[in-house]
């Protein structure tokens, strides 16, 4: 079922270039990481990943353990291009990512020069691409040297497999190393995925000055704290919802972090926007920050997210309110 995209949906969106490269990136992109895998519904996410598109959200990023099972948000997501979008491959930026369990054994997971090049070609043939324009290296390996792991990233972009190269959760020093790694071997890291939003903070220190130095793109996944800085939580915790299920989310750290979301819900009232629409522009406030990526389970969701860029500014006493509310202890 081939869909015929919004002509205006490059009037909706908000473009914003990633670090020093030629990249173009929506302000708002769609993660696959939930709602994607085989216990989720087909129609579901093909209307996920149509709406994206209408509105604007040309990249749509996902990794190679996306699932449930791992792997099968990538065959899903390969099937909805495949059928519906294919024509439109060109007007898109996919990315994904190796780094976590994927397989057993001692080549299934970190960051080996073995692992990196036989999950980039899983993930090509399960998707059906014969590239991907972003390929990360999804979290750092403590025990291969960075040499080993920029250096497939590299060979990646040189195959033409992947356009560009990213990392993950890096921390500062090692993301200035990495760089220097992959500018030196003739390929520049464009981007960075760290977590980031107002319930975790750790990127303001150091990250983004290196990234911003370094001509690195930043695009934070978690912008609202999986669901913490919406109105989901705001009474109590739903048994249907993510902390209700026990999963990342504990229901003892929404509980802890409830009084700082119900002050900072109030500011986002009186600003005019629901709390999840702030916390992304607070995110985006940022200079480093290139894109915000969110994860959705509806439509709605959807709209709401990217009604965010209506609304970016902030007054210095609004950021010295959120600020005040986010350093309590």
């Amino acid at each position: 079922m081939s869909h015929q995209p919004d002509s205006s949906r490059y009037e909706k969106m908000k473009y914003q270039r990633c670090g020093k490269s030629g990249v173009l990136l929506p302000r708002i992109s769609l993660g696959l990481w939930h709602n994607f895998g085989d216990v989720d519904s087909l129609q579901t996410m093909r209307g996920l990943i149509h709406h994206a598109f209408d509105l604007g959200i040309t990249h749509f990023d996902l990794a190679n353990n996306y699932g449930p099972p791992p792997g099968s948000a990538e065959l899903n997501f390969g099937r909805i291009l495949r059928e519906d979008l294919a024509s439109y491959r060109d007007e898109m930026i996919i990315s994904t990512k190796a780094g976590y369990w994927m397989y057993p054994g001692p080549y299934g997971e970190w960051g080996s020069r073995k692992y990196l090049t036989a999950s980039l070609d899983a993930s090509l043939k399960r998707m059906g691409l014969d590239y991907v324009d972003i390929f990360y290296h999804h979290r750092p390996d403590p025990n291969t040297p960075l040499e080993e792991t920029m250096g497939a990233l590299d060979h990646a972009v040189r195959q033409g497999k992947a356009l560009y190269a990213g990392i993950s959760s890096y921390q500062p020093e090692d993301t200035r190393k990495a760089a220097a790694i992959l500018r030196k071997l003739g390929t520049p890291c464009l981007i960075h995925q760290p977590s980031y939003n107002m319930l975790n903070r750790w990127i303001e220190n150091g990250l983004t000055t290196v990234l911003e130095e370094e001509g690195i793109g930043c695009i934070p996944f978690c912008p609202l704290a999986q669901g913490q800085l919406t109105d989901r939580y705001l009474k109590d915790i739903p048994k249907d919802s993510r902390a209700g299920k026990g999963g990342f989310l504990k229901a003892p750290d929404v509980e802890k972090n409830l009084p700082k979301v119900r002050l900072l819900n109030a500011i986002a009232e009186k600003r005019g926007q629901p709390l999840a629409e702030m916390a992304i522009a607070w995110v985006l406030r940022l200079p480093a920050v290139t894109s915000a990526l969110i994860g959705a389970s509806s439509t709605a969701q959807l709209d709401t997210n990217v009604k965010s860029l209506q609304h970016l500014e902030f007054s210095p006493e609004e950021l010295a309110e959120i600020d005040k509310i986010l350093k309590a202890k």
